[in-house]
């Protein structure tokens, strides 16, 4: 039975499917402008309501009478897969998935490996990284590149093996798994495959370094926990799918249309060449930009609550979209246009509130040496083909691009 919420439903089905890669969808901006609250029909059947407008959704982020956990039975999953919901019951929930007390121990546990000293210790090997990859970039023998595969993929695959310990021969398993479970046209067979396929690998890696533990988060993570009588093996499986998947997925779909944007827009590209002290707040524009994570936001209602004049009742599954409310004119002025000086960090590209993305500085870190190096290391860089030639993900859950031919 569909799940449904009382009144008026918007006619389309929401998320939209992006048909250009530097606009929100048409619907989105007429949304927003009618109702910073409205019901909307998501493509699997089910309604729910979305959250388009800045402030109505970084409120609903910080209200704790709005759950994020996966199981409940009205949690908003846009393609209403009844498989997708059933494995949400029955497995372990991750961080991103657990409320209030628990979720903040769960976080206070790990979040000492993302912290600023840390991260700043780490530069100078995300920089040899990325220069590694640009040498074997211009070493090349044909052209054009698949930046996606020369760059965009394996800089933050790599930077992220390292972190956690997973060893990088094995980033091509992840990563096609990966990718099977963010498209949205996969099979849900085949997305229950690689699911199970990945979770496998994962239990196996984690089996390991509890008996060969190495210098990593998961040896650190696993050492505490035991010391504490609080490790519980499915639990740090589920903590290893969030970590791995997150942590290489979203920042190189971010490194490819950053690039695009940059190179579609050579006069902002050229204040960054010009002065690279801009590049942090070129990073959060085009954050802001894309944003590329479509319904990481969602939420479900614990109580009745108010917003924006409309009452979403207990139990009810809201959205907050970031690409609408990154798009917010209210907010941004000019919020289409792409301004590497606009410096609005005040998006919600990584969420908002205490479920903010735990990788966030990691992610930004990586952005800013990938632009300065890439940038700085080949001036002459270009497209191969016309943009609208581009193989964007127009059907995956993270928006980005499939391939990126480049050539110099």
């Amino acid at each position: 039975m569909t799940d449904t919420v009382s009144g008026a439903v918007a006619d389309e089905t929401y998320p939209a499917v992006r048909t250009c890669p530097f606009a929100e969808p048409e619907q989105y901006g007429r949304q927003r402008e009618q109702a910073a609250v409205s019901r909307v029909r998501l493509r699997g059947g089910d309604e729910a309501w979305w959250v388009s407008r800045h402030e109505e959704g970084r409120a609903i982020l910080t209200d704790r009478r709005f759950s994020s956990d996966r199981r409940l039975p009205r949690f908003p999953l846009p393609d209403g897969d009844p498989a997708v919901r059933e494995r949400f019951r029955n497995q372990p929930p991750s961080m991103i998935g657990m409320d209030g007390a628990e979720h903040s121990a769960a976080r206070r546990a790990v979040i000492g490996e993302f912290t600023v000293k840390r991260l700043a210790a780490l530069r100078p090997r995300i920089e040899q990284i990325v220069d590694g990859f640009v040498d074997e970039m211009l070493a090349a023998d044909e052209h054009p590149v698949d930046l996606v595969a020369a760059l965009s993929l394996p800089v933050p695959s790599l930077v992220i093996c390292e972190m956690l310990g997973v060893p990088y021969d094995d980033h091509d398993f992840f990563q096609v798994r990966t990718s099977a479970l963010i498209r949205r046209t996969t099979p849900s067979a085949d997305k229950q495959r690689a699911l199970d396929e990945l979770r496998g690998y994962l239990a196996e890696l984690i089996t390991r370094k509890e008996s060969e533990p190495g210098d990593d988060l998961f040896s650190r993570q696993i050492a505490a926990q035991k010391a504490e009588g609080t490790f519980d093996h499915a639990a740090m499986v589920s903590l290893a799918f969030l970590l791995l998947a997150a942590g290489h997925e979203t920042t190189a779909n971010m490194i490819s249309l950053g690039v695009v944007g940059l190179l579609e827009r050579p006069d902002q590209l050229a204040l960054l060449t010009s002065d690279p002290s801009r590049i942090p707040l070129a990073v959060e524009e085009l954050l802001r930009y894309f944003s590329i994570v479509g319904t990481a936001t969602s939420r479900v209602a614990t109580e009745d609550v108010e917003i924006a004049g409309e009452t979403i009742r207990a139990g009810e599954g809201v959205i907050v979209s970031g690409l609408a409310v990154n798009r917010d004119p209210r907010v941004f002025d000019e919020p289409d246009a792409l301004d590497v000086e606009r410096g609005a960090r005040h998006h919600i590209a990584f969420g908002f509130g205490p479920h903010q993305c735990l990788g966030q500085n990691l992610a930004r870190q990586e952005l800013e040496v990938v632009f300065g190096t890439l940038f700085r290391r080949i001036p002459g860089l270009r497209l191969a083909v016309p943009v609208d030639e581009v193989d964007f993900k127009d059907d995956a859950a993270i928006y980005g691009a499939w391939r990126l031919p480049v050539t110099w």
